[in-house]
């Protein structure tokens, strides 16, 4: 099997602090990989198999095979897999030595611990595969990191290019020709083929197909699909439709006060962020807000109605990254701020003043937060483009 998976694009490196993947180049022995473009459709393959009748047989990794169902939508699924990792034919260190031809580091960086590589099968034999790859990592935090990053990149959420919401898992996404599905401890990732339809062919096939499988595999998947503790703080109203980066550590450049879920919003024709973070104690809390309040350039802010310390920091300030700036308010055990739109600040150029969000603003919007906000984050469960670049 030829491993093509999507690919890794930077996400917001100068802003959040996380490291930017180059894209990567697939081996000159390989079908030509997939386009980093979520909008744009998958690549033509080098030939198109014809399925047969569908195989009576699971998939052949007992570690997964249950997640696998035989038969979808008309599509069967192949029982050769590859797999990588823990309890796998291949190591962890042959998915960039073997598999891929780099871009796959980023997947290692948030923990993950396993890899499945399997496919999907026209039964009928009209040339149509659909592709997938089921990452597991070592926890809940680094598989929604990973999904985010892979669903948004470094784009701005409010364009017509990031993939739309799709209901499946526990988070899910869709663009044209593929899709991704987050739940729990796993991230799926699926990619259509088929060099003889039309683009627009192709996106209504995707469309109908794509969002079948992918719920079909997360509801075998084992674990939770509620949201994590930080995301729950967010608000959902005014967020923009997969308007979510998860940064599981050293969101901002800042070290030891992750995990950091971060909205992007839109109200009318003005742009905002909102970040939250949940730790488990009130200590905890209070440490993370005094590295907050120690970041050069801070000021500090009477206490915002309903929170327990406020504090006002900026971010960025580099050529790459123009300077934000947050209203960061710390309730008990949780931690949320307010601040500037990067991409309004930046599309604002000579005047970035223009795209800011006030203090009053901030304030008002905290305030609103704050009295809508959950439980104690120590109590909820756990609850986006980029993919790794294929050996030919």
């Amino acid at each position: 099997m030829n491993l093509r998976p999507l690919f890794l694009v930077p996400v917001l490196a100068a802003t959040l602090g996380s490291a930017a993947c180059d894209k990567p180049e697939a081996k000159k022995d390989t079908p030509p990989p997939g386009t980093s473009n979520s909008s744009a459709g998958p690549p033509p393959s080098a030939s198109v198999p014809v399925a047969a009748a569908c195989p009576d047989a699971d998939v052949k990794d007992p570690a997964t095979a249950a997640y696998f169902p035989r038969k979808v939508k008309g599509f069967c699924v192949d029982p050769d897999v590859k797999t990588y990792g823990e309890k796998a034919k291949f190591s962890a260190a042959e998915i960039c030595t073997t598999a891929f031809d780099g871009g796959c580091e980023v997947y290692k960086d948030f923990g993950r611990t396993r890899l499945v590589a399997a496919r999907y099968n026209d039964e009928a034999g009209k040339g149509t595969t659909i592709e997938l790859y089921l990452w597991q990592f070592a926890d809940a935090h680094g598989a929604l990191g990973m999904f985010t990053k892979n669903v948004l990149g470094e784009q701005d959420p409010t364009e017509k290019a990031t993939p739309r919401l799709l209901q499946a898992g526990g988070a899910g996404a869709l663009g044209t020709g593929r899709a991704y599905v987050w739940k729990g401890e796993y991230l799926l990732e699926l990619q259509y083929n088929n060099e003889q339809e039309s683009p627009e062919a192709l996106t209504k096939s995707s469309d109908a197909l794509l969002p079948e499988i992918g719920r079909a595999i997360a509801d075998k998947l084992p674990g939770s699909g509620d949201k994590l503790a930080a995301v729950k703080l967010l608000p959902t109203e005014n967020l923009v439709p997969n308007g979510l980066l998860y940064l599981p550590k050293n969101p901002l450049g800042l070290g030891n006060v992750g995990p950091m879920a971060m909205g992007f919003y839109k109200d009318g024709d003005k742009r905002y962020r909102v970040f939250a973070i949940a730790k488990e104690d009130v200590d905890q809390a209070k440490d993370v807000f005094k590295t907050l309040k120690s970041k050069p350039g801070s000021q500090a802010v009477p206490a915002v109605p309903g929170g327990d310390d406020a504090v006002h920091i900026a971010t960025g300030g580099s050529k790459d990254s123009p300077k934000t700036e947050w209203l960061v308010v710390r309730k008990g055990t949780q931690l949320i701020a307010v601040g500037d739109e990067e991409f309004a600040v930046r599309a604002a150029g000579a005047k970035p003043e223009s795209a800011r969000v006030s203090k009053d603003d901030a304030i008002a919007r905290a305030k609103a937060i704050l009295g809508k906000a959950a439980a104690p984050a120590g109590s909820a469960a756990p609850s986006a483009s980029a993919s790794a670049a294929p050996k030919k």
